[in-house]
């Protein structure tokens, strides 16, 4: 019997790149795992503009909350945030380094935005995948799909711009 493969090539970036492009949402994953998986596996696509509601993850006593993330294609900006929404930590994660990547804490509220298009990352967290328990959404900011929402990553996005000399 024969290894089924799944690659990650330049190919499935582009796919999925155009997919991404064409969402009002201006992303999408490619799952490499099944929902019930106890380990998700799956690359996401990030275009800029795109909104990620700040939100944490809070799994069950016998579950591990922690998310990795690994950028494979372009640049993210990767934003902590406290109980009330204030920024605590940012960090830039991007294909040419310096930082790839990152391992993040269970419980720890974050968002992210696109700083490049077409930034692809590959994403890992335990599973299984269940849509109504897998977010804890910050109630005090902007719903997907409002002008509020597109003011708040115009705002992340300053933050990860140069500073004037």
């Amino acid at each position: 019997m024969s290894a089924i493969l799944k690659p990650l090539s330049q190919e499935l970036f582009n796919s999925v790149s155009q997919q991404a492009a064409a969402l009002p949402r201006l992303r999408k994953n490619h799952n490499f795992h099944q929902h019930p998986d106890r380990v998700q596996r799956f690359i996401n696509v990030l275009q800029p503009g795109t909104y990620v509601r700040p939100h944490r993850h809070v799994r069950s006593s016998d579950a591990n909350g922690f998310e990795l993330f690994l950028v494979l294609q372009g640049e993210i900006g990767f934003l902590v945030l406290d109980g009330q929404g204030q920024v605590v930590q940012t960090e830039r994660l991007s294909a040419q380094g310096p930082t790839y990547g990152l391992e993040l804490e269970e419980g720890q509220y974050h968002t992210l935005i696109a700083l490049a298009p077409d930034t692809v990352m590959f994403e890992i967290k335990e599973g299984p995948y269940i849509p109504a328990a897998d977010k804890d959404f910050m109630a005090n900011f902007p719903l997907e799909g409002t002008l509020d929402a597109e003011r708040q990553v115009q705002a992340w996005v300053n933050l990860f711009r140069p500073s004037p000399p």
